[in-house]
């Protein structure tokens, strides 16, 4: 597959989850929903690693891998899960785009990076106040949208710190692999959730949540997850960040398009002042290296 053509299908299957995830909770609830995608996730990526042909480490230090990646996985998908029931789905998007910056924090943190320049701070201000915007429009749409607003940050940062601290472990493992290990963990966490929840398998489900279900499952899970490391290795990791800068707008559109979800001033004004933010605390870095290299080329 042509690099292009695989960055156009990771764009297009990023935008299209957050209106997926909304939709398989129907009918069915958002346990089922989380559960049923992530029985099939496991299916599929273990398959693809056997296909592969891929060994599957399970010293410590991998253990420790599986655990941060599984407890990352099963905390971020299931606040995702249940705050897509309060909010519209354009709303995850534009809220996870704040993903890379919670990350440096953290690394920043617990990593000891030297990345906080005073552009970077300077960018995550204007996210923050982006943030600020749509959780004060949340707050004034009632308790319900505050709750999925808040639902969506707890994801955000259970993944991020997750990344993080699988980054900490300080060991290179094929994503597939983590991606595995981390679901093999994961999957028994959804199941007994499920199970104490005391909620039956349901009898009937629409076939836009079961086609929800299936399509994340497949293609969110399994050919989004190749397709992305694909991209990754073939592009430039500031080329490839610009994808969290595409899908919130993207998924606002489609969620408008196909589900009638209304995109107000102050919702698209917090939107891209999110945007602005992530596109400075992305960006940052490489432009200030390009404008050095041209100051001290330029004669």
């Amino acid at each position: 597959m042509s690099v292009p053509l695989a960055y156009l299908i990771v764009v297009l299957i990023w935008s299209t989850t957050p209106l997926a995830i909304k939709w398989s909770g129907e009918g069915a609830g958002f346990l089922f929903g989380v559960t049923a995608r992530m029985l099939i996730g496991v299916v599929l990526v273990m398959t693809m690693i056997k296909i592969m042909r891929l060994a599957i480490p399970w010293d410590r230090s991998a253990r420790r891998i599986y655990l941060f990646s599984g407890l990352g996985i099963f905390s971020a998908m299931l606040s995702v899960y249940w705050a897509a029931q309060f909010i519209p789905s354009g709303w995850i998007s534009v809220l996870y785009g704040l993903t890379p910056i919670a990350t440096g924090i953290m690394a920043r943190l617990w990593l000891n990076e030297q990345g906080l320049t005073l552009s970077r701070l300077i960018s995550m201000l204007i996210a923050l106040s982006g943030l600020a915007i749509i959780f004060l429009q949340g707050a004034g749409l009632g308790a319900h949208a505050l709750l999925g607003v808040s639902g969506v940050l707890i994801s955000v940062l259970s993944h991020s710190a997750s990344s993080v601290w699988i980054k900490r472990e300080g060991r290179k493992m094929h994503g597939l692999i983590v991606a595995g290990g981390g679901l093999l963990v994961s999957l028994p966490l959804f199941l007994l959730t499920y199970f104490l929840s005391g909620e039956l398998i349901p009898q009937q489900i629409t076939v836009r949540s079961m086609a929800s279900i299936i399509y994340l499952g497949v293609i969110g899970s399994g050919l989004g997850f190749a397709l992305y490391y694909y991209v990754l290795h073939h592009v430039e990791a500031t080329k490839v960040a610009l994808i969290t800068l595409i899908t919130p707008v993207s998924a606002l559109l489609i969620g408008s398009m196909l589900n009638g979800e209304r995109i107000d001033a102050k919702i698209g004004f917090g939107t891209a002042l999110i945007m602005i933010g992530l596109a400075g605390f992305l960006l940052s870095k490489p432009i200030m290296q390009k404008l050095r290299h041209y100051l001290t080329e330029t004669p």
